[in-house]
């Protein structure tokens, strides 16, 4: 009998082992397919991302992204290098600054947006330059988070509408991985539903692939940890076998 326990034990700690591998290595092989790494250099979007912050992001086309998706781009006109803004306005919409609650207005209605950094007074932070822009078709207008400091569409009006190119967009971003002590997944935000038109998108399965990670590592350890203990507990018990 002692035999067989010693064979079912060591059968089920090894499928738990094996399934927790499965699981564990499968979920970073479908993370590496269906996101990409991309570094933040600056404070544009703080409060959601600060700078040094590496975000996930899944590849997606400009024209799958809607309104409150945060977005990976380059434009020869902002920069060379890689950048993340908020989508506030997509093709046909007209973008304003502000009401008189300080809130960005698409299409004539009024945004409220809880991710804003709002550490400064809402005058600097919306109201204090006035603008109105019309999203030519097949482009966006992007605003960053931490609208006090960020150079984004705002910045370019004078170049059809401050807006880039549905082409120029390379990913959506879905969640922060470093450092450690910040990663999270970031979710969908329902600021822009109530204006007709496509408004933020369904996000990718990163918090399902995040779970199943970390399960498959709990599964490894927790096989691994219970072998042990029942090892230890056979040999307490052969002890005491012997000595009586």
């Amino acid at each position: 009998m002692a035999v067989r326990r010693l064979r079912v034990d060591g059968v089920l700690q090894g499928i738990g082992i094996a399934v927790g591998l499965l699981a564990l290595v499968g979920g970073f092989v479908l993370l590496a397919v269906q996101y990409r790494p991309y570094s933040v250099p600056t404070d544009s979007m703080a409060p959601t991302v600060h700078p040094g912050d590496t975000v996930l992001a899944h590849p997606v086309k400009g024209s799958q992204v809607g309104r409150g998706d945060i977005i990976v781009f380059s434009d020869p006109v902002w920069g060379t290098s890689a950048m993340v803004k908020r989508v506030i306005g997509v093709g046909g919409d007209t973008v304003a600054c502000c009401d008189s609650a300080g809130r960005t207005t698409v299409n004539g209605k009024p945004v409220t947006e809880s991710y804003v950094n709002t550490s400064s007074s809402s005058a600097v932070l919306l109201g204090d330059k006035p603008f109105s822009a019309k999203v030519p078709a097949g482009r966006l207008f992007l605003m960053g988070d931490n609208r006090s400091v960020s150079l984004d569409s705002r910045s370019h009006l004078e170049i059809t509408e401050g807006t880039i190119p549905e082409s120029e967009v390379k990913a959506r971003v879905e969640g922060t991985v470093w450092p450690l002590s910040t990663a999270r997944t970031i979710g969908r935000t329902s600021a822009f539903d109530a204006v007709p038109g496509p408004a933020a998108t369904a996000h990718g399965p990163l918090p399902e692939l995040e779970w199943t990670i970390i399960g498959g590592a709990a599964l490894v350890l927790l096989s691994a940890a219970a072998g042990t203990v029942v090892a230890q507990l056979r040999k307490r018990s052969a002890k005491r076998g012997r000595s009586s």
